[in-house]
């Protein structure tokens, strides 16, 4: 088996889920903004996204904010984020 097929299977602890399902561009974005502040830093929320443009909104909020993105995959239609507050 590939390492990047075994690194798909780690299992990632995380704080927080939010579902942004059903939500279009900006609206993903600015309600993560918004829950990480709450957030403690190293924490980490899961996010689930099924809007086409989280796939390239996502590294490009965290490349401007400084959090990071510890793992992403897609399944079945679903994009989901796993982003460490810094």
């Amino acid at each position: 088996m590939s390492q990047e097929k075994e690194q798909s299977k780690v299992e990632i602890n995380y704080n927080l889920e939010f579902d942004a399902r059903g939500l279009k561009c900006p609206m993903p974005v600015i309600k993560v903004r918004k829950i990480l502040q709450s957030l403690k830093p190293g924490e980490i929320i899961l996010v689930l996204a099924d809007d086409p443009g989280a796939k390239r909104d996502f590294p490009a909020f965290c490349a401007q904010t400084g959090d990071e993105i510890i793992k992403s995959e897609e399944e079945n239609g679903v994009l989901k984020f796993y982003i460490k507050k810094k």
